[in-house]
């Protein structure tokens, strides 16, 4: 219980805001980029991201004033299939209703239909939101204004709308001041030394997840998975022993490939991916399993941590 005097001491801001928009909108390099570290997976796959993943942000506006960020990295929108599709769509939505705040991404090129579509699923929840107008580098400066031109029949609807671009380093500070005017007055909610609440095992399942996305052909299907077996943590080293699971044999045989090339190739990128973000070296002992059918049943969703 926090008495009325404590209340008026708090001079500090913290709050949740989910990050939300269609597969590929550009999510988790938009909060690698704001965090300063490779910390969400990024690939250009479809749908790659499939769990909620905390990052979290220390920020400090021009009054001086602190704030901490808890971003809350989610799967694309897209509709709902595959069981496994049900999971990744009720994570995007309890991290809506969980949110102080909503940061929709937007790329400039998109039509407003997939800013409508997420009007409607979010309208239920009433939290507010920002529209970030993302991939600018792609268009001339006056089709940015044409854009924010078309937002503007839905200004009642949005906060505020924020040009961004990552490779021109345009909008991050003023992405960041405008979030802190909507968190709620609060104490830090985490170890402000802390960048995610995730574990290492965590981390070091997507990242070999990535390194599948980007070394392989589009024929293996992103229903593959990684499981972590065990991690042997010295000051200097991880040993890390993981299993890449696929639901065929032909996707094994893709997947370690000729003398086995493929599994090599993984490997090599996971591991150097890996090392950058323990800042140490990494022993990666990876094997390809076979589990038929994993991603169309209950069962086997919830053994890779997919509760539907």
């Amino acid at each position: 219980m926090m008495f009325e005097h404590e209340k008026e001491e708090i001079d500090t801001k913290a709050g949740f805001v989910a990050v939300v928009g269609r597969p590929n909108a550009g999510k988790s390099t938009l909060l690698n980029h704001v965090v300063g570290e490779k910390l969400a997976m990024v690939s250009k796959k479809a749908q790659a991201t499939r769990k909620r993943m905390n990052i979290i942000v220390m920020h400090e506006d021009m009054y001086g004033k602190e704030s901490q960020i808890i971003f809350v990295d989610t799967p694309g929108i897209h509709e709902k299939e595959k069981l496994l599709n049900q999971f990744m769509m009720d994570e995007v939505m309890k991290a809506i209703g969980d949110a102080d705040l909503i940061v929709f991404l937007a790329p400039i090129t998109d039509k407003l239909t997939e800013y409508e579509k997420f009007l409607k699923m979010s309208e239920r929840k009433g939290t507010k939101h920002i529209v970030l107008l993302t991939k600018m580098d792609h268009v001339k400066q006056g089709d940015v204004l044409k854009k924010l031109g078309e937002y503007q029949k839905y200004q009642d609807k949005f906060e505020a709308i924020i040009p961004f671009s990552v490779n021109k380093k345009v909008g991050k500070r003023q992405l960041l001041d405008e979030i802190s005017k909507h968190l709620p007055t609060s104490p830090f909610l985490f170890d402000t030394e802390i960048l995610t609440t995730d574990n290492i095992r965590d981390i070091y399942k997507e990242l070999i997840r990535e390194s599948i996305f980007e070394n392989l052909s589009d024929e293996i299907p992103y229903e593959s998975d990684v499981t972590i077996e065990k991690i042997d943590e010295t000051d200097t080293l991880d040993t890390v022993y993981a299993t890449i699971v696929v639901e065929k044999d032909t996707q094994k045989g893709m997947i370690v490939g000729q003398k086995g090339e493929g599994i090599k190739r993984v490997g090599k990128f996971a591991r150097q991916q890996m090392e950058i973000f323990a800042g140490k070296k990494i022993f990666l002992d990876l094997h390809v399993s076979v589990k038929k059918g994993w991603s169309k049943n209950r069962d086997g969703l919830e053994e890779f941590g997919y509760i539907v």
